[in-house]
C-alpha cells in the first residue's frame, strides 16, 4: 500500500483497525478530551511532567538575574528550582523570597500560573471521577438457534455493578461490505429489530433476540455469506442510573465468526433445594449445542 504524506493514526471502528492518514492532529484543540480518555497513571504522569517543566522554566528565568532571590539555598540553579516549587505551590516558607523587581515580576507570573493550573487540574480530576462508567458485560458469543419455531439471533448482557439502570434501551446493527450497481464499494449499516428494545429495570441479565424472518437483513445468510460480507454486529445499551440519574452507556462489537450456530445459552438463574433463587454470572459466556445439534462443527452454509 502506498504511504500517504502527513501523520498517521490507528483507530478501532467496528472491531477493525483503520489507518487514518493526513489527519490534522492538534493536541491543543482537544486537550480536554485527551485528559478525559487517558488512563489514571498517564494522567498523573502528565501532571507531574507539566509541574516539573514549569519549575525548570521559572528556575531558568530566576537565574537570568544574579542575586534575584534572597537567602537562596543551595546556590545556583537548584536553589532557584526549589524556590520556584515553593512559589508555584504558593507555599511561601519565608526563608527565600524575591529581592529585586525582576524577581517579583517573575514570581507574580508564576503564582498566577500556579493558581490557574491548580484550578484546571482540580476541575479535570473531578470530571474524571464523576464520569459515568457502566459495568455492562457481554457474552463472548452470540448464538443463532430456533426459538419458538423461528430462526433467531440472540445476544446476552449482564449488569455487573448490580445497580438499577432504568429505562434501558438496546440497539443492534449489522455492518456489511456491499457494492452498488455502479460498482461503488461501501460498508453499510443495517438496523436489526429486537423483540424487546426497552427494559424498564435492567439489574441482572438481558437476553436480546432478533428474529431472522423475511424482513431481516440476515435472511438467507449463512456462515459463508456472513464471512464474505465481513459482517460485524454492534450492540449498544444505554439507560439512567437510578441513584445518580446519570446516563450509562455500553457498546460491544461482535464479528461474524463469533456467532455459534444452533447453540443455546446456559441459564444464569436457578433455584436451590431450599427454594432460594440464585444468579451465577460465571455462566454468562457458557453455551451448549441444541439437542438436535450435538456437534460443534454442525453449522449451516446458507
Amino acid at each position: 500500500m502506498q504511504q500517504q504524506g502527513g501523520r498517521m493514526r490507528q483507530i478501532e471502528v467496528g472491531g477493525r483497525t483503520i489507518h487514518v492518514h493526513r489527519l490534522p492532529l492538534r493536541l491543543g484543540h482537544d486537550i480536554y478530551y485527551v485528559c478525559m480518555t487517558m488512563s489514571w497513571p498517564r494522567f498523573y504522569l502528565a501532571i507531574a511532567m507539566l509541574f516539573s517543566m514549569l519549575n525548570l522554566l521559572f528556575a531558568t528565568l530566576y537565574q537570568l538575574q544574579a542575586d534575584s532571590i534572597a537567602n537562596q539555598f543551595p546556590q545556583g540553579f537548584w536553589g532557584a528550582f526549589f524556590f520556584s516549587v515553593e512559589t508555584l505551590a504558593t507555599v511561601g516558607y519565608g526563608d527565600m523570597h524575591p529581592q529585586t523587581v525582576y524577581a517579583h515580576i517573575i514570581s507574580m507570573l508564576e503564582i498566577f500560573l500556579g493558581m490557574m493550573s491548580l484550578a484546571l487540574v482540580t476541575g479535570v480530576t473531578f470530571a474524571r471521577f464523576s464520569l459515568p462508567r457502566s459495568r455492562i458485560v457481554f457474552s463472548r458469543h452470540p448464538v443463532i438457534r430456533q426459538m419458538d419455531g423461528q430462526l433467531s439471533l440472540m445476544m446476552r448482557a449482564a449488569n455487573a455493578r448490580q445497580n438499577v439502570i432504568v429505562d434501558a434501551q438496546a440497539q443492534l446493527q449489522v455492518l456489511f461490505n456491499t457494492r452498488s450497481s455502479e460498482g461503488t464499494r461501501m460498508r453499510r449499516l443495517h438496523d436489526l429489530k429486537l423483540q424487546r428494545q426497552h427494559h424498564p429495570m435492567f439489574v441482572l441479565s438481558w437476553t436480546l433476540i432478533h428474529v431472522i424472518d423475511d424482513k431481516s437483513p440476515l435472511h438467507g445468510l449463512g456462515v459463508e455469506e456472513l464471512a464474505d460480507l465481513k459482517a460485524g454486529f454492534v450492540l449498544s445499551i444505554s439507560g439512567n442510573d437510578e441513584i445518580t440519574r446519570q446516563t450509562m452507556a455500553a457498546r460491544h462489537v461482535f464479528e461474524h465468526d463469533d456467532i455459534r450456530w444452533h447453540y443455546q445459552y446456559q441459564d444464569l438463574l436457578y433455584t436451590d433445594e431450599g427454594g432460594e433463587d440464585h444468579v451465577d454470572f460465571g455462566l454468562l459466556h457458557e453455551i451448549r449445542p441444541m439437542p438436535e445439534h450435538q456437534t460443534k462443527d454442525e453449522q449451516p452454509s446458507g
